[in-house]
């Protein structure tokens, strides 16, 4: 299971986590008849995954966060590690042990870069999980995601909920400004220049404060404005231009 943390236990006011714990509760408290599954979904950088560790540690659930390389016995291997359960040799029994695991613990079962899942065709082994234990199980992916999934009807059909990751906005990048730099204040033009190269991205704007914690330390100062940061570059996301020589 996730391991809390100070940084992550002060992430709970940001918006998309909100987002998030509403939808595991709302899958939850289901009724019954009702399917169990969920979609979180947004472009990279969104804080995504970010949202689904705060989660997961409020909720006790099991969270993997899927590789490219992996097969459907690696995905198995790694839920039942989470799980704490040693696995069984074929991925069938696998399937079986992981269903019984998370309906006794009766915990919500989290699938980060689930878009690899889709693009393997190892979808419905997921649902397999689901249909073997009825706890919630929430996939995280990229923008297509709910759109990629809809070739896959049994999938499809059980998703109750669908949430859509949002930009950071104004009142999510004051709280991040406290998280990543406390103790300096950062002057209007600076906050604007940092969210508009950021474009809403929660990873983007993490690296621009700790570009300017780093910055603030440099030059011994608490208060800092867009003037200081000199010639220091805000990250945009943005691969720089090649350069050419001679």
């Amino acid at each position: 299971m996730t391991q809390s943390s100070p940084v992550n236990n002060t992430l709970a006011p940001l918006r998309n986590v909100l987002a998030f714990k509403t939808m595991v509760q709302r899958l939850d408290d289901r009724t019954a008849g009702l399917p169990g599954m969920g979609c979180f979904y947004g472009p990279s950088g969104f804080g995504k995954t970010m949202a689904s560790i705060y989660c997961a540690n409020a909720h006790g659930a099991c969270l993997v966060q899927v590789k490219s390389v992996w097969t459907q016995r690696a995905l198995c291997e790694a839920i039942l590690a989470e799980l704490g359960v040693k696995p069984e040799r074929l991925v069938w029994r696998m399937v079986a042990q992981i269903g019984d695991a998370l309906a006794q613990a009766n915990v919500p079962l989290i699938i980060d870069e689930a878009d690899f899942l889709v693009q393997k065709k190892m979808i419905e082994i997921v649902r397999d999980i689901y249909e073997g234990s009825f706890v919630p199980v929430i996939l995280i992916g990229e923008e297509a995601l709910p759109s990629k999934l809809r070739q896959w009807e049994r999938i499809n059909s059980r998703m109750l909920e669908r949430v859509q990751a949002e930009p950071i906005d104004e009142e999510d990048f004051g709280h991040l400004v406290k998280i990543r730099c406390p103790g300096l204040t950062l002057d209007a033009r600076l906050g604007a220049a940092i969210r508009t190269a950021s474009a809403g991205s929660a990873r983007l704007i993490v690296n621009n404060l700790d570009t300017v914690r780093l910055r603030a330390r440099t030059l011994g100062i608490q208060q800092v404005s867009l003037k200081d940061m000199g010639s220091v570059t805000l990250h945009d996301g943005k691969a720089p231009q090649m350069r050419r020589f001679g």
